[in-house]
C-alpha cells in the first residue's frame, strides 16, 4: 500500500495569537494546518473532523493542555491522534506527566522553529505508516473485504450506537453452499477466485458508508447494517442472492448462496 499523497492535517492549539501566527506560518507550506484557541475549541474540531497530529500547549485558561490530552485518550476514536506539548513548563515533572498521560513529544519554549518541524514530520509519517498497518490488520487477504476482526469491532460499536439512539440494527450472514465440493472439483485456486467474485458482489451491494461486508471465516459472509429494519435487511440479502447468482453465467461455474 502506497503512502498517501494528501497533505497531513495538524491542529495547532494556543491561547496567544502571536505563537499561533508563528506555527501555521511555519507549517503551512507541508501541512494542512488548523487552529484554536482553547481546549473546547479543540476538542470541538477534533470531534468534527480529526487530525493527524496536534500541537498543544498546556498553560490555557479553563481547561489546560493536559486535560485535552486526557479526554483526547480516553476516546477510542481519537486516542492514536499523536500529541506533542509546546509549553514553558521545562519541569522533568511536568515533562514526565505529559509524556505519561499519552503525548508522544514534549518541545520547551521558546521553540526552535526547525526542531519543530522535524518532530511534526516524524510523527506525522509514523503516525501515517501506523494508519496503514492498522488497516491492513482489518483486511482479509484472500479477499480484499473487511476481516472476522473489523468485523467484530465494528459490530460492537454499531451495537452499542444502536441502544443509544434506540435505533436499528441488521446483520446479514451469508454462506457458500457445497463449496468443499466446488474445490475439490475445479481445484483450489478456482475456490479462491469463487471467494474473492462473492466476496466483491456482496460488497458492492452496500452503498451506504456505515455499513460492512466481511469475511466471517472460510466461505461464511457477514454484513452489518446500521439503521436498518428487518424489512430493510431482507430486501438486501435477496438483492445479494441474486447478484451472487447471476456470477455463474459469468464464471461458467455454479456457486450457490444460502
Amino acid at each position: 500500500m502506497e503512502m498517501p499523497h494528501t497533505p497531513a492535517t495538524v491542529l495547532v492549539v494556543d491561547d496567544a495569537p502571536s505563537n499561533l501566527a508563528i506555527l501555521t506560518e511555519s507549517l503551512r507550506t507541508e501541512f494542512d494546518v488548523r487552529i484554536a484557541t482553547s481546549g473546547a475549541e479543540a476538542l470541538r474540531l477534533v470531534r468534527e473532523v480529526p487530525p493527524d497530529l496536534i500541537l498543544l500547549d498546556i498553560l490555557m485558561p479553563e481547561m489546560d493542555g493536559y486535560e485535552v490530552c486526557r479526554r483526547l485518550k480516553a476516546t477510542p476514536s481519537t486516542r492514536n491522534i499523536p500529541i506533542i506539548f509546546l509549553t514553558a513548563k521545562g519541569d522533568v515533572a511536568d515533562e514526565t506527566l505529559g509524556l505519561a498521560i499519552g503525548a508522544v513529544d514534549y518541545i520547551i519554549k521558546p521553540v526552535s522553529i526547525p526542531i519543530v518541524q522535524a518532530r511534526v514530520r516524524t510523527h506525522v509519517e509514523l503516525k501515517r505508516r501506523g494508519d496503514i498497518l492498522e488497516t491492513l490488520s482489518m483486511r482479509d487477504g484472500l479477499t480484499g473485504i473487511a476481516n472476522r476482526r473489523r468485523f467484530d469491532d465494528t459490530l460492537e460499536r454499531a451495537w452499542r450506537q444502536a441502544l443509544r439512539n434506540a435505533s436499528p440494527i441488521s446483520l446479514i450472514m451469508a454462506d457458500i453452499d457445497h463449496f468443499k465440493a466446488y474445490n475439490d472439483t475445479y481445484g483450489h485456486m478456482a475456490g479462491d477466485e469463487c471467494l474473492r467474485s462473492v466476496a466483491h458482489t456482496l460488497a458492492n451491494c452496500l452503498n451506504r458508508p456505515g455499513d460492512l461486508a466481511a469475511r466471517y471465516g472460510g466461505e461464511e459472509f457477514a454484513m452489518v447494517l446500521e439503521d436498518t429494519k428487518l424489512t430493510g435487511a431482507s430486501h438486501l440479502a435477496e438483492e445479494m442472492r441474486q447478484a451472487v447468482a447471476s456470477l455463474t453465467a459469468r464464471c461458467k461455474k455454479r456457486i450457490w448462496l444460502s
